[in-house]
């Protein structure tokens, strides 16, 4: 797809595209290794850390979906948001596409939080690993389509090939595991994040308009006060050991 088609039919994509990028670019034109980031800046341009965003400094769980580690780490992530996103767009409607995205990526990052948090409480003296990346929101936006490939969701007569797509994320998920410093969590959390807002908005299209609108925003906003509880819960315990 041509950038001017990209950009009519899945602007959204296109600004996402455009804002991981650009966000690269200014990292490396004011000092940071495109190659090997330092854990400072990636810190101090939003990572994901355990302590950060489950302490005081939340808005790291969406900050770090546009920061990369590396320049082919960005460029696998480009690559992969442009392959779904211009296929998603499309079918699940901008807004919702967005919505898919981020939630996601808060997902990805929440479940690799609570992991890490239940690993600290078990006893392990080793803080996880400082994340970075849209792969949750990209599994996100995988997971939705995958759903909607297997209800046979079909917008404007797109169609989707269930077995392509579930070739790709088991690609994605297979490559997390055996290659090591890989964010699985994230990419797991993600990817069911996207499933179950994807399957709302395949079923809603297989019943009423009625329930088109009510059942997709009403599983997104079950998963926005899920995702708030769990920060919180984890957010006060992490208040109560260091008090």
């Amino acid at each position: 797809m041509k950038i001017q088609s990209l950009l009519k039919f899945a602007p959204v994509t296109t600004l996402l595209l455009i804002s991981i990028v650009l966000l690269f670019i200014i990292q490396a034109l004011t000092g940071v290794n495109i190659d090997n980031p330092s854990s400072q800046d990636l810190i101090k341009w939003g990572a994901n850390v355990l302590p950060l965003s489950m302490g005081y400094e939340p808005w790291r769980l969406f900050s770090s979906a546009f920061l990369h580690i590396g320049l082919m780490h960005l460029l696998f992530n480009a690559f992969a948001m442009y392959f779904f996103g211009q296929v998603a767009e499309p079918m699940f409607g901008h807004i919702k596409f967005l919505i898919i995205f981020l939630l996601s990526a808060v997902g990805g990052n929440l479940l690799n939080n609570y992991l890490g948090w239940q690993s600290l409480l078990d006893g392990s003296t080793t803080l996880p690993a400082i994340s970075a990346g849209a792969s949750g929101g990209i599994m996100g936006i995988g997971g939705a389509l995958l759903v909607a490939a297997l209800l046979k969701m079909t917008v404007n007569g797109i169609q989707l090939n269930m077995k392509s797509l579930a070739i790709i994320m088991a690609i994605n998920l297979v490559y997390g595991f055996a290659i090591p410093g890989i964010d699985n969590a994230g990419h797991i959390g993600g990817a069911l994040t996207g499933a179950v807002i994807g399957g709302s908005i395949a079923l809603s299209h297989l019943k009423s308009k009625v329930l088109s609108v009510i059942l997709p925003w009403s599983i997104i906003c079950l998963c926005t006060i899920s995702f708030f509880w769990i920060w919180l819960d984890i957010h006060q315990q992490i208040a109560l050991h260091l008090s």
